[in-house]
């Protein structure tokens, strides 16, 4: 039960709708008490020969009028107690997608997708259960089962009620055991659902490496086994849930057989009238609910309650990136200064003793070798991570007493590998504002030399990228992502290797208009053209600065920014003479 008291956040926001459900089923539970009592005088008055047309009319008008009346207010109840628990995951799907959103990288290296849909989807869907069916099924029963309770006692025998629910203490036992191993097979079956989840996303979207690398039957193997896997645990849960009915019904049975033979007995004795027993063998049928409510209300409180843990123990995960508790006033975006920044990550020194300063409309270049540590400095500016030492500034102000949205703002990230959605190519360029006039969109489309290539599409801008992007080439991925971020029109572009899949000729176009448009820009790349033209230049190697200013400074220190810029043009000329 301590799955109630855990939603109790919800319950009393939601009071009213509890209130008004369970005042209903307190009333229907009240109805639903007079016709086995009218039944009773009904075969009485048979038995008697007293019951005549009219009055036999009088019973039947008024079955009649409950059942309208018992209809109408359940359909009231359950409107309001449904409708409270869609409410309830419909808060908690919202909570979650937040919850996601705002955490840093590392939490989505602890979590896989799959795992984090499956608790957006069949963990929230239990929980749901838990706050509609669990209470009907806590309240309902209870209500019910006293009532009759108290009438088979008070108006009828209460000796012949403490002989009909001799079975109950058994099926009472059984309930409680089987309910502790249903919340141990529940949890571990939805555990491997979420591994199914994953696998399934993951093949999905990798299918077409897996095509290129023939080995679909492999695949095909590891699914197998996790869909084994999940049936097994599922299976489980399965054959512990078939214990529950026929452990009612057996208990079911054994009462009505006591009531029917202790009934009887007082029937010969002229203790107990042939209609007070009917009456009385029908209450016992009212009983059923209460009974079945009790195995099932254990049934979904421990899946609830396994489901809620995995949320709860989600929510509760907090990232290394949290909001200053009292963020100063932004006062401007520049100068941004790294001083004496250093980056550790798992005891792996990642960057150490970084400096620069960068100010409005210049262009830093960051090159160096693959590890260097490139990626993990624009990480540290935008605080997707927390440098280990040192201080990053931005106006004057280190950033970690900014507000992550004040800050984040200042940047138009385009990453290497850009995720388009499988939307229209306008959509995906006008995502960051999606009230950018088509004149706006076409104008970044230019700037990112992406305009000519969506013309010769037969629907333009309007046609639809598919999945991932995936009816685009790779250059033409990269510069839509890059038109994505002008249309924000952020004071600082960061470009991480997001030209390496454009020629070269095209890259110069690309910078050329950045430049024309006095860009603010933090250029990370692989090709030493891209950087030419940067006012500054920083050579990465192991995390160190190890060589650094213009592209003329460099080449007359004749170090590794020299010889790759010698390679690279050697290997330019090769490829043009080919």
């Amino acid at each position: 039960m301590s799955v109630f008291l855990r939603l109790g956040w919800f319950f009393k926001e939601q009071w009213r709708r509890y209130l008004i459900a369970i005042s209903l089923l307190a009333v229907v539970a009240l109805l639903t008490a007079i016709p086995p009592k009218i039944v009773g005088w009904v075969v009485d008055g048979i038995g008697s020969g007293q019951l005549d047309q009219t009055k036999l009319n009088q019973y039947l008008l008024g079955l009649l009028g409950l059942g309208i009346i018992i209809y109408l207010l359940r359909y009231v109840w359950r409107v309001m107690l449904f409708g409270a628990s869609y409410r309830l995951a419909y808060v908690l799907r919202n909570r979650l997608f937040v919850h996601f959103t705002r955490m840093s990288p590392d939490f989505y290296q602890r979590h896989r997708t799959g795992d984090l849909m499956a608790h957006a989807t069949n963990d929230i869907q239990a929980v749901e259960m838990t706050a509609g069916e669990g209470v009907l099924t806590l309240v309902d029963s209870i209500m019910v089962g006293a009532l009759v309770l108290t009438i088979m006692c008070s108006q009828y025998s209460w000796q012949l009620t403490l002989l009909s629910l001799l079975p109950l203490p058994v099926m009472a036992y059984f309930m409680n055991r089987f309910g502790k191993q249903i919340y141990k097979a529940f949890k571990s079956a939805q555990g491997a659902f979420s591994r199914l989840n994953n696998k399934t996303q993951e093949a999905l979207s990798g299918v077409r490496v897996l095509k290129s690398y023939a080995v679909e039957s492999l695949e095909d193997e590891g699914f197998a086994a996790l869909t084994r896997e999940a049936g097994e645990r599922n299976m489980a849960v399965a054959r512990i849930d078939a214990k529950f009915d026929p452990v009612i019904y057996l208990c079911i049975g054994c009462s009505y057989f006591l009531a029917v033979a202790g009934g009887s007995a007082l029937v010969l004795k002229d203790e107990m009238t042939l209609g007070e027993l009917t009456s009385f063998t029908m209450y016992l049928g009212q009983l059923i609910w209460p009974m079945f409510a009790i195995a099932w209300l254990f049934n979904i409180i421990e899946r609830g309650s396994a489901a809620y843990s995995r949320i709860e123990h989600l929510l509760g995960e907090h990232g290394e990136i949290n909001e200053p508790e009292a963020p100063l006033p932004f006062t401007g975006a520049f100068p941004l200064q790294a001083q004496g920044v250093g980056f550790a990550l798992q005891d792996r020194t990642l960057l150490a003793g970084i400096q620069f300063t960068l100010t409005e409309g210049s262009m830093l270049g960051i090159v160096g070798r693959t590890g260097a540590g490139k990626s993990s400095l624009l990480k540290l500016l935008m605080r997707l991570a927390n440098p280990s030492s040192g201080t990053i500034r931005m106006g004057g102000n280190a950033i970690d007493a900014l507000s992550l949205e004040a800050l984040r703002r200042q940047f138009a990230y385009v990453p290497q590998e850009p995720f388009l959605f499988s939307t229209s190519i306008a959509a995906n360029i006008a995502l960051g504002r999606p009230e950018a006039s088509q004149q706006e969109i076409e104008r970044v489309a230019r700037i990112a030399c992406v305009h000519d290539d969506i013309v010769r599409f037969a629907k333009g801008y309007q046609t639809d990228v598919g999945e991932k992007g995936v009816t685009l080439s790779g250059g033409q991925k990269q510069r839509l992502a890059i038109a994505r971020a002008l249309l924000l029109d952020a004071p600082i572009l960061v470009l991480d290797d997001a030209l390496s899949a454009v020629d070269a000729q095209t890259e110069q176009q690309i910078l050329m208009a950045l430049k024309d448009h006095r860009r603010t820009l933090i250029l990370v790349s692989h090709r030493m053209t891209a950087v030419e033209q940067a006012n500054e230049i920083l050579v990465l190697d192991k995390g160190h600065v190890s060589e650094r200013g213009r592209h003329e400074t460099l080449m007359i220190h004749d170090g590794w920014y020299a010889d790759m810029v010698r390679y690279q043009r050697l290997e330019h000329d090769l490829e043009e003479s080919l």
